[in-house]
């Protein structure tokens, strides 16, 4: 039975420019889709956050590249905590899957497996 569920991830970039945002973004829309089973019709809508110190680029527009043309997307900034992790981008991606929510992949790559060390463990680390 398909079942409307949520997959969080997160990667970083070592500039704010738009080639790094979107080959980060990419790159990270791509392991979630692999690692999970999908396809792009089985993505409904994708939240992206930046921290603040990027602005070259929406993330979103990086998907939108990659073909995905109906799927609802949004850009946002993350809140400024001081001590927290710099030019990274997260994802919350909704998608339709038969999948039990401990059968989902959360995705962190480069430094934002800082983030969330125990899923990265239970994963195995991917290359970058």
């Amino acid at each position: 039975m398909h079942m409307v569920r949520a997959i969080r991830g997160a990667t970083t970039v070592r500039e704010n420019t738009k080639e790094e945002i979107f080959n980060a973004t990419t790159q990270l829309v791509v392991e979630i889709m692999k690692q999970n089973g999908l396809t792009q019709d089985d993505i409904i809508s994708i939240i992206f956050s930046v921290t603040s110190d990027l602005d070259a680029a929406f993330p979103a527009a990086a998907v939108r590249q990659m073909g995905f043309d109906r799927t609802a997307m949004l850009c946002t900034y993350e809140m400024d905590v001081p001590g927290s992790l710099r030019k990274c981008i997260r994802v919350l991606m909704h998608v339709e899957t038969d999948r039990r929510n401990d059968e989902l992949k959360y995705i962190y790559l480069k430094e934002a497996v800082k983030l969330r060390p125990d899923i990265v463990q239970q994963n195995g680390r991917m290359e970058d």
